[in-house]
């Protein structure tokens, strides 16, 4: 499956393929569970031009958007970490 984000009002937007929204995130946290609810953790991710453009989308910088993402998969990446050290 192939896994798109996009800037949208100030919120990451994540589908499953095109067009298929699956939910919302204005934080990394938010993106997390909407990411492992949906079992997306492990896909391939494609950005959307609105994710260069977050502005655009009511962010207050181009990089935005972007950075929720890196907070979220760091985050991931934290936990799996983790887990394989117990």
């Amino acid at each position: 499956m192939t896994c798109f984000l996009d800037a949208i009002n100030k919120k990451v937007a994540v589908y499953k393929d095109v067009g298929h929204c699956v939910g919302h995130a204005a934080n990394a946290k938010t993106l997390k569970y909407i990411l492992e609810t949906h079992k997306l953790t492990e896909e391939t991710f494609y950005y959307g031009s609105t994710m260069d453009f977050a502005d655009e989308e009511g962010f207050a910088h181009h990089d935005d958007a972007k950075k929720i993402v890196d907070e979220c998969f760091e985050m991931i990446r934290c936990e799996k970490v983790a887990e394989e050290l117990v």
